[in-house]
């Protein structure tokens, strides 16, 4: 595991933004745009994706410690702070309305019509048989 995925991991579980994690960085005086932040959270694979320092995430540890539980002269909750996260996540909306549907008349799909049971006459049309009988023979001669 690398620093990237460290750092992943810790966005994830804390639910930062990356506008919050460039605000922790600097609490540490250590600038760093969205562009760069972005550019950790990429796939290895993709061309702008940069390897993440150590220098980095130890600033942001550093800063995330300052953000959870304060300074000795202002302390914080770590569990109110990370509420606070928790309640700036806009929440999705889940019920949708549902169109309304005019109600259809019951139908008994038991019964078949009679009007139709009359018209269709399974007698009337002839089978014909397409494939006639052939004779395989599997590379084996038979002697008769």
């Amino acid at each position: 595991m690398n620093n990237n995925d460290i750092f992943k991991k810790l966005r994830v579980a804390l639910m930062l933004r990356d506008d919050q994690i460039v605000d922790i960085l600097q609490l540490v005086d250590f600038r760093i745009t969205k562009s760069e932040l972005g550019a950790f959270f990429r796939d290895e694979k993709h061309e702008n994706f940069m390897e993440c320092g150590d220098q980095v995430l130890r600033n942001f540890l550093n800063g995330l410690i300052i953000h959870l539980r304060g300074t000795k002269e202002n302390p914080k909750n770590p569990n109110d702070v990370l509420a606070k996260h928790k309640a700036e996540i806009p929440k999705k909306e889940t019920t949708k309305p549902r169109p309304e549907f005019k109600a259809t008349p019951k139908v008994d799909f038991k019964k078949k019509p009679a009007s139709k049971a009359k018209s269709f006459d399974k007698k009337a049309t002839p089978k014909v048989q397409v494939i006639e009988k052939v004779q395989f023979k599997n590379g084996k001669n038979k002697k008769a």
